[in-house]
């Protein structure tokens, strides 16, 4: 039972932190993509009034670093959970 505890722990914390880290790394983006490129992000880049190139690139840029946030603060969340929890490596009583 307390497997299936810490299981959920962990995919409660790394849930919170993804969700956390999307919402962050949004906004460093855009704040990047403005200072780089002079101009806003694209809202819609699907909208033929965005230029391909434009839309291309946002997608890349946000795709990329939105998986990376999500994944560092997925792991970091895990290994949160698992210090915490007893009988793991590095505990007192091992």
């Amino acid at each position: 039972m307390s497997d299936q505890r810490a299981d959920m722990a962990t995919r409660i914390a790394g849930g919170v932190a993804a969700i956390a880290a999307a919402w962050a790394a949004r906004k460093l983006i855009a704040l990047v993509w403005t200072r780089a490129t002079g101009r806003e992000p694209p809202v819609h880049p699907e909208d033929l009034d965005v230029d391909l190139k434009e839309a291309l690139g946002w997608a890349v840029v946000t795709g990329v670093a939105m998986e990376a946030a999500r994944l560092l603060a997925t792991r970091a969340a895990t290994q949160q959970v698992r210090a915490h929890q007893p009988g793991q490596p590095g505990q007192p009583g091992d």
